[in-house]
């Protein structure tokens, strides 16, 4: 199995957009929900192409990515509901599991100790470890060749479009675990289940 980060392990979606709207707030920009949401699940590249369409090409976006920093300070998300039992299910089968996220590795690394998942995980694909992020295929590619097996034998777990459209695309099975956006048909038709937790996707491998 190879899970998404953010929005689907832990519940960092709403801290990320209160943050990048203090940020908006102090740098004296209009930052709406809708432009937020294009963002989510995204790569940073197509973040800061996003932003400078938003706000033009002379908008400060270190400055603007230092005050989204300074808002989260030591901050961590929780993890979501069912998360680590869904971990405990899977060592107990002996089936391991990998992270493919859009974030970097300092966010990863940080939750990763505030809810000691390091020596869970077979692998982790960050930003930093991909030419193409999503929803390009290769995060989840690459996912499955750290763990050893063809894609169409890896179950994806995603929170987001972006994110099926990837592990689709690389031939992962996938479920949604839907957080901040719904699936629409077309991202509907890209997986083999949609839940409302990850309690669901713990229920299905019991069953």
């Amino acid at each position: 199995m190879v899970f998404d980060l953010d929005g689907t392990l832990i519940d960092s979606e709403a801290l990320v957009l209160e943050a990048y709207m203090a940020a908006a707030d102090r740098h004296g920009v209009p930052f709406t929900h809708d432009q937020f949401l294009s963002l989510v699940g995204r790569h940073r590249q197509h973040s800061e192409m996003k932003m400078r369409e938003y706000f033009g090409a002379a908008f400060p976006l270190e400055a603007f990515y230092a005050t989204v920093g300074e808002f989260f300070g030591d901050k961590a998300a929780p993890l979501k509901p069912g998360a680590l039992e869904l971990f405990d299910r899977l060592e107990a089968a002996r089936l391991p599991f990998a992270l493919a996220t859009s974030s970097g590795p300092g966010w990863v690394n940080k939750h990763f100790a505030a809810h000691n998942l390091a020596e869970r995980f077979r692998g982790v694909v960050t930003r930093d470890d991909v030419t193409h992020g999503k929803p390009h295929p290769e995060p989840y590619l690459k996912a499955s060749t750290i763990l050893g097996h063809h894609p169409q034998d890896v179950l994806a777990i995603e929170d987001s479009p972006t994110g099926v459209a990837s592990a689709h695309a690389a031939g992962l099975m996938t479920i949604m675990v839907p957080d901040l956006i719904q699936p629409d048909d077309e991202t509907r038709s890209r997986t083999v289940h949609i839940g409302q937790s990850l309690e669901d996707v713990l229920a299905l491998l019991q069953d």
